[in-house]
């Protein structure tokens, strides 16, 4: 039987397992249990919705930005050349190149957590695609990674953007702070995510579209929220 900690015992005492609570409850909760750690802990929301994703017409994908950021320091890279290139470097970008970015790429020495393209190195993001691709690292049009705005799309992943995408069971994860944010701007986030989960309801979606919504910190209870109350987000 694994062993369970003093503070994991405590922890897992400020839930009730059958109960369903508001985001500011549950956020309430996650704040308290993070107490005295060392770090600070990553808030995650997880939302079990009604699609397949295996169906063309029930992904569910997309980008949205938290009014609050996510907390996470992201290394961002962009594939571009000339004027785009110093464009990408003047917007904060951490890694800029074309064939010998892609060549590093191509050795495993991916060094970043996001990466953007404009159109014109598409060609070459193809031959990286094996690589990117299982990652979750290829640059995409619809997520706005694609881009000849490339000021736009580096301070938007610097400032927050978390993308999303539904599993094969229908579950979307995300992180959506950190244990030193305050309970407002958690709770703030929580709720733009699910209001952005909400927009991309897909057409092929049939019934109860979200299931189920739990909220998680790095080592610290999971816990239900109240879908009623979440609704209040949509």
């Amino acid at each position: 039987m694994a062993h369970i900690s003093k503070k994991m015992k405590k922890n897992n005492a400020l839930v009730d397992r059958t109960k369903f609570y508001t985001v500011e409850d549950a956020v309430e909760i996650l704040l308290k249990s993070a107490q005295d750690r060392k770090f600070s802990e990553t808030i995650e929301v997880a939302m079990n919705l009604g699609v397949d994703p295996r169906q063309n017409d029930q992904v569910v994908r997309g980008v949205t930005e938290l009014p609050h950021g996510t907390g996470a320091v992201v290394r961002v890279a962009v594939f571009a050349k000339d004027a785009k290139a110093e464009e990408a470097r003047a917007a904060g970008a951490d890694i800029v190149g074309a064939d010998d970015l892609a060549e590093e790429v191509m050795k495993g020495n991916i060094n970043f957590d996001r990466c953007i393209a404009t159109p014109d190195m598409m060609p070459l993001m193809a031959k990286l695609g094996k690589v990117l691709g299982p990652r979750g690292l290829m640059p995409n049009p619809k997520l706005g990674t694609v881009t000849l705005d490339v000021k736009k799309a580096v301070e938007s992943s610097k400032g927050g953007a978390v993308e999303f995408r539904a599993e094969k069971a229908g579950i979307v994860h995300a992180r959506v702070g950190k244990a030193n944010f305050t309970k407002e701007k958690l709770a703030d986030n929580i709720r733009a995510f699910v209001a952005a989960i909400v927009r991309a309801k897909p057409s092929g979606a049939k019934g109860v579209y979200i299931k189920k919504v739990s909220l998680s910190s790095t080592m610290g209870p999971g816990i239900k929220l109240d879908l009623q109350n979440l609704s209040q987000a949509a």
